[in-house]
């Protein structure tokens, strides 16, 4: 799911690091270098979703999450801190952030915590259902239920998360690392060749490679 996201972060080499890995998401990403410029361009983009560094000059990350609250803003907020005490980690979420992350952090965690701010609630649109259909395949989310050619396919719980994964954006091409990040978590040392070898599984338990397709040099997708 491609989003608008707004990254407030003073140090311009982490802010750099953020981009890039959130433009390898496929989201659309603008960089501002502190808090009043924040605010700012938040109230003119109406991003999705705010990376908002706390310890910035001027104007900090609290006070925007203030203001932008105070504003009726419904932008989400994942706040980034090198506050570790409870007090603070608490402040920030009082005042209206939706996550926040330690430093040093992991930018495939950041990834990991955008992505679920972005399904959590009306920024991503509706939730996903409970049966996603694309084309002759049925997947049933609540069930874990899969049917090709309206006949059941039974698969494990990671061959399920893939399709899923791939199934709830048609046409979109994933990479094995942003496939990695979806199905075994930010925290996970998995080799990309451990998805190549899901991936293998699965179309044979579907019939084939009709349904999960191969973009050489950059990943799988299932064809919308």
């Amino acid at each position: 799911m491609s989003a608008r996201i707004l990254v407030a972060e003073d140090d311009a080499m982490q802010a750099r690091l953020i981009r890039v890995y959130l433009e390898r998401e496929g989201h659309e990403v603008q960089v501002v270098g502190d808090g009043r410029a924040a605010l700012e361009r938040a109230r003119t983009v109406r991003p999705d979703l705010l990376v908002l560094d706390v310890m910035m000059p001027g104007v900090d990350g609290l006070d925007v999450t203030r203001i932008l609250r105070a504003e009726a803003a419904d932008v989400r907020i994942l706040m980034l801190t090198a506050r570790t005490t409870e007090e603070d980690l608490l402040l920030g979420l009082d005042l209206g952030a939706d996550d926040y992350l330690t430093k040093p952090y992991s930018p495939r965690e950041l990834t990991a915590r955008v992505r679920v701010l972005l399904r959590r609630g009306a920024v991503a649109g509706a939730a996903v259902p409970d049966v996603l259909r694309v084309g002759a395949l049925e997947i049933d989310t609540a069930r874990f239920e899969v049917r090709a050619d309206g006949k059941p396919v039974a698969l494990t719980g990671k061959e399920f998360a893939i399709l899923t994964a791939l199934a709830e954006e048609p046409g979109r091409v994933f990479t094995r690392a942003q496939i990695i990040d979806r199905v075994f978590g930010y925290d996970r040392n998995v080799l990309e060749r451990t998805v190549d070898a899901h991936v293998m599984n699965l179309r044979r338990k579907l019939g084939g490679p009709g349904y999960v397709e191969t973009v050489y040099g950059r990943g799988y997708r299932i064809a919308g």
